[in-house]
């Protein structure tokens, strides 16, 4: 039977009167047992009176079990234990389905393995890297930066190697943002960036965007929230196709002169767009962070990435990777740096961009002659409307085809289906059918 338990009770237990030791404490008397799931804890208010601290601080002691599906509920119907423990998982891409024979799934906006360079030849070079086996926290090969540096669209202080994007997304928010801090993205955006922000237990303030990018206009108002951080696509919109343009570029950066927050430039998809690399870098060096990933234009199992900023923020972000491995795999960077100077390796980035190209622009041509209005673009997948994304999930699934709503996007109600482009080598007639007839009126 499910019990209650009242604040001064609460306030025996408790000795730590800070958010986070609210938080730890009260996890700790629910794992142990103490608080069983289904006990009832006190209004906020008088808990707040007991422990002698203000209603904002237990508030968001509560969000933080909340955020960890330890505690539910809220309001006039009171707050519940619901579980005694905590499983770290990404909400978003942990809900994606396991699809069975005969599904054509249009889920994943990945390469296909078959436009991907060969990796014996590199990773025979890599295994000779310099300083192979030192335990010495390795910041960036130097031939590694040296192959950058030369697309590199501007000139930043220090670089540093990643295990790919998303834990360069990952380290850096861990290492630069406390939980609770405020986060501006653009929106919509990819959604292991959202399950990242979400996990950290920061807010999210969604900027929203046209075909040129965030909107200034947007990026103002989120400011007013004092954001710890601005997240976008500067190069190619991993969801709709977009690319941000030179004159939103210079506009975005007038919006951001007068504050002091983070840039993060998240530059995923790489050279799969074949437009020159732009960066707020130039206009604010000392808090840009830019990011480039090669798993989509060179291979997913590098595991690579490489960012850039001030030597300071490089410095911050390494200091929280020695809680870890400390530094990425000198073989793979090395690998990736014999793979950047191949001429061999180009041609097939070229080539692959071109198949990626023509693939999606199929299907979009198919969509527009049955009356969707999906956006040209570039990338791995197309950002398509629909009238209700439940109703045009159902109908695709019947129709053997697998795809993601746009709800997995965006924390902003939203009317689209982002449907994978890069292995769609035929059936645009079949698939184009389809979301015709899922899309609605």
């Amino acid at each position: 039977m499910a019990e209650n338990r009242d604040a001064h009770w609460f306030a025996e237990k408790l000795t730590d009167r800070t958010i986070r030791g609210i938080a730890l404490e009260t996890r700790a008397l629910i794992r142990a047992g103490v608080l069983p799931v289904g006990t009832k804890l006190p209004p906020i208010r008088d808990l707040a009176f007991a422990l002698g601290v203000s209603p904002a601080t237990i508030s968001e002691a509560w969000s933080e079990l909340r955020r960890q599906k330890i505690i539910s509920g809220r309001g006039r119907n009171g707050t519940w234990v619901s579980g005694d423990r905590f499983v770290a998982k990404p909400h978003r891409l942990g809900s994606s389905g396991n699809y069975g024979e005969g599904i054509l799934n249009l889920t994943a906006a990945v390469p296909d393995i078959r436009l991907l360079p060969p990796l014996a030849e590199a990773m025979a070079y890599g295994a000779s890297a310099e300083n192979l086996n030192s335990y010495e926290r390795n910041r960036i090969l130097p031939e590694l930066e040296g192959e950058v540096r030369k697309t590199w669209p501007y000139e930043p202080e220090a670089f540093l190697a990643t295990n790919g994007g998303y834990n360069a997304v990952y380290t850096l928010v861990h290492a630069l943002l406390p939980p609770g801090a405020s986060v501006a993205i653009e929106d919509p955006t990819g959604m292991r960036l959202l399950d990242i922000l979400e996990d950290r237990g920061v807010r999210i303030v969604p900027v929203q965007c046209d075909s040129e990018g965030p909107l200034p206009a947007a990026l103002e108002t989120a400011m007013k929230s004092k954001p710890a951080a601005f997240i976008f696509q500067p190069r190619l919109h991993s969801v709709t196709g977009q690319s941000v343009s030179r004159n939103r570029l210079e506009a975005l950066a007038a919006v951001l002169r007068d504050s002091d927050m983070l840039i993060v430039e998240d530059d995923g998809i790489g050279d799969i767009l074949a437009a020159p690399r732009h960066s707020l870098g130039g206009y604010f060096p000392n808090r840009v962070i830019h990011i480039l990933s090669f798993s989509k234009t060179h291979g997913p199992d590098l595991r690579l990435a490489v960012l850039s900023s001030s030597r300071t923020i490089i410095d911050q972000i390494q200091s929280y990777r020695s809680f870890s491995s400390g530094w990425t795999s000198r073989i793979l960077q090395a690998a990736t740096a014999w793979l950047l100077r191949d001429p061999a390796t180009q041609e097939l980035v070229d080539r692959a961009r071109t198949v990626y190209q023509n693939r999606r622009d199929n299907l979009i041509i198919a969509l527009q002659l049955r009356g969707i209005h999906a956006m040209h673009g570039a990338g791995l997948c197309a950002w398509v409307p629909v009238a209700s994304e439940p109703f045009a999930m159902v109908t695709l699934a019947a129709h053997g085809i697998a795809v993601h709503p746009g709800a997995k996007f965006s924390i902003l109600p939203t009317y689209y289906l982002r449907v994978a482009t890069a292995t769609l080598s035929d059936r645009y007639e079949e698939v184009a059918d389809s979301i015709a007839l899922a899309a609605g009126p």
